[in-house]
């Protein structure tokens, strides 16, 4: 089984000093980089992206959203940041996940599987959810090697977590998805703001769909995706 290689994105000398070595020891391999400029150059043969918010040169967010446009490698924000607005910034961004320091290496590490296992790494360097395969439900159909969606033959541009939420609600073949289970499944965990989170990718969804009928709330548990016919 070949290593797991992080691009560690950390000014700080003293945190990546700590870090790097404690990676290495839970089987990894590491390269640094101690500012954001030019991260999109960095990241051929990475696996997983940790990525500090508070950067010399540039904002974290705005490296997230740099590598987002080139890639779908799984970015972990690991940062001193902690209120819910930055954690729902940085989500919204296109992270997979937000670790907020100080926390526990054993946690970081198991994160860092969580995040890799959920995706595929294919031959040229994309990234696809881990399993993914094409998923019609009635004239909809998702092809998540493509990141694409059609509705009645009319295709419909999504984020990644957008794409993520549908995907998972469609495979489900008509059950009930809870609200626990999508954000655990798309974000990997929860927090204070989980919930509202939810709520408005699945909004966007029924206007991006022109079919609100599609995905149906079942009040006080979670949502399910419903054919027309259904």
């Amino acid at each position: 089984m070949s290593r797991v290689h992080i691009l560690l994105i950390e000014d700080d000398d003293r945190v990546a000093a700590a870090l790097r070595p404690a990676l290495h020891r839970h089987g990894m391999t590491t390269t640094r980089l101690d500012h954001g400029r030019g991260v999109v150059e960095h990241l051929d043969g990475v696996d997983v992206v940790l990525l500090d918010l508070g950067l010399p040169d540039s904002d974290g967010l705005d490296v997230c959203r740099a590598i987002r446009a080139v890639s779908e490698v799984p970015v972990l924000i690991v940062t001193a940041r902690g209120e819910v607005s930055d954690r729902i910034a940085g989500l919204h961004t296109g992270a997979d996940d937000y670790l907020v320091k100080p926390y526990d290496i054993g946690e970081l590490v198991a994160r860092v599987h969580a995040v890799q296992r959920r995706r595929k790494v294919g031959a040229d360097g994309t990234v696809t959810p881990a399993g993914a395969s094409p998923v019609t439900v009635g004239d909809v159909h998702l092809d998540p090697e493509r990141h694409e969606v059609t509705v009645a033959g009319r295709e419909v541009v999504l984020t990644r977590k957008e794409f993520q939420v549908l995907a998972l609600l469609a495979r489900a073949d008509g059950a009930v998805c809870t609200r626990a289970q999508i954000v655990s499944e798309v974000w990997g965990r929860g927090w204070a703001g989980a919930n509202r989170t939810l709520d408005v990718h699945v909004a966007t969804l029924r206007t991006k769909l022109g079919r609100p009928e599609l995905i149906r709330t079942v009040r006080g548990v979670g949502y399910r995706f419903a054919a027309t016919e259904d």
